[in-house]
């Protein structure tokens, strides 16, 4: 009975960590790689649909995005798509394909993007406890219930505890990796 509370424990602080580095992998570093435009959403014949259904994503060179429409006609609202998304980015058509150049990051951009990260941090390791004391609230319940020992809910509430801190130091380790990603020039 406790081997699912943890096992379930595992898989949603998990979920927490996956969900933290695709929040991650949407900021720029000032280099160029194709899952920077993977939430842009764009109108196709009044649907909206991600950017990588309706065009492939390319890099051309180390600060410049290529992206290449499949239909010659969704060029204009391809482009106002990521005029419009929260990512700072002025794309240039060149015909069929549009040409989406990064600017260099200034050190007081670089400083508030540490913040976002630092915050989206926060968020994930907040979820991660919240996970935490769920586990510990349905220990409780099963030691009412007396489906479980007194003795079983304390070490089961040790294990989640130690489920916390390692998740929450993968956290740590993805939080100092993006900074430092951030930081370098």
């Amino acid at each position: 009975m406790t081997d699912n509370l943890k096992k379930e424990a595992t898989a949603r602080m998990a979920k927490s960590i996956d969900s933290l580095k695709q929040e991650l992998s949407k900021l720029r570093t000032g280099r160029a790689h194709a899952s920077l435009l993977d939430h842009v959403m764009v109108s196709y014949y009044g649907n909206e649909m991600p950017l990588n259904q309706v065009a492939s994503v390319g890099i051309a060179d180390a600060r410049t995005l290529l992206v290449t429409p499949w239909e010659r006609n969704m060029v204009g609202p391809i482009e106002k798509a990521i005029l419009k998304s929260d990512l700072g980015l002025n794309p240039a058509s060149a015909g069929t394909t549009i040409r989406v150049p990064l600017p260099p990051l200034t050190e007081e951009r670089r400083r508030d993007m540490v913040k976002i990260v630092r915050h989206e941090g926060e968020g994930a390791k907040v979820a991660i406890r919240n996970i935490r004391r769920d586990a510990n609230n349905q220990l409780k319940t099963l030691l009412k219930d007396k489906k479980i020992t007194e003795d079983a809910e304390r070490q089961t509430q040790d294990e989640v505890q130690k489920l916390t801190d390692r998740h929450i130091q993968d956290v740590d380790k993805l939080l100092a990796a993006k900074e430092a990603e951030l930081m370098e020039i």
